[in-house]
């Protein structure tokens, strides 16, 4: 089991303002958990009793709306935390964690978050800092949502995908969503976000194999109006 001393993900995150005797004692209460790709991490509605740390893959957070169908509100990759909020207020989560490539995970208990937030200012904050760039992200989507066309939206989860996660050795992006998922992310039905796909196939900004996408023409996608 490797130790998060020497574990160079909790850079990215809160952990990194823990003092080596505060990660010391992490490292002997966390679990790690190995999620396989579709697997769910936690559910809507469950009671957390610890917080994720991302230490590899990508899973998807997903809200359930009034019509049945599953939101995605964020991707979230190696270095995040997951659960942080819900620990903080003690609520149910209010999203779904489900792994969309297989998945290296670390349970810490909330017993230690509690001790660290209580004894660390710089944890504290950094924390804090965390939720508040969160709920920043979500007033993003909010306005997206309302003023920006289904294309427009379209464009920007392809150009955020390609340029956050990176692509594989023949271009495409690592980062395999369903065209559900797509629908999904930018806010609209199944249909409208394939028509727009198959648009920007034909206008040459795009190419795909299955469900794999391939970005060939960033600029032009970042001129989508």
């Amino acid at each position: 089991m490797s130790k998060c001393e020497q574990c160079i993900v909790r850079q990215f995150n809160s952990l990194k303002s823990l003092s080596r005797e505060e990660i010391l004692n992490i490292s002997g209460c966390k679990t790690t958990k190995f999620i396989k790709k579709g697997e769910t991490i936690f559910e809507e509605g469950e009671t957390l009793h610890g917080v994720y740390c991302v230490k590899d893959g990508i899973c998807k957070l997903t809200k359930l709306s009034a019509n049945g169908k599953d939101q995605i509100v964020k991707l979230v990759v190696k270095g995040d935390l997951l659960g942080q909020r819900s620990l903080i207020v003690n609520e149910a989560v209010n999203l779904s964690a489900v792994a969309l490539n297989n998945m290296e995970v670390c349970f810490i208990p909330k017993e230690e978050i509690f001790s660290n937030l209580k004894n660390n200012s710089d944890f504290s904050m950094d924390m804090l800092k965390q939720m508040a760039h969160d709920l920043k992200e979500s007033d993003n989507v909010i306005v997206n949502m309302a003023q920006k066309s289904v294309k427009q939206r379209l464009a920007e989860a392809l150009i955020y995908i390609h340029t956050s996660f990176g692509v594989d050795k023949d271009g495409f992006s690592t980062v395999i969503l369903s065209r559900e998922d797509y629908a999904s992310v930018v806010g609209t039905a199944t249909e409208s976000a394939i028509r727009v796909l198959s648009q920007f196939k034909k206008e040459g900004l795009i190419s795909t194999s299955g469900k794999k996408i391939k970005v060939n023409d960033l600029e032009g996608l970042k001129r989508i109006e």
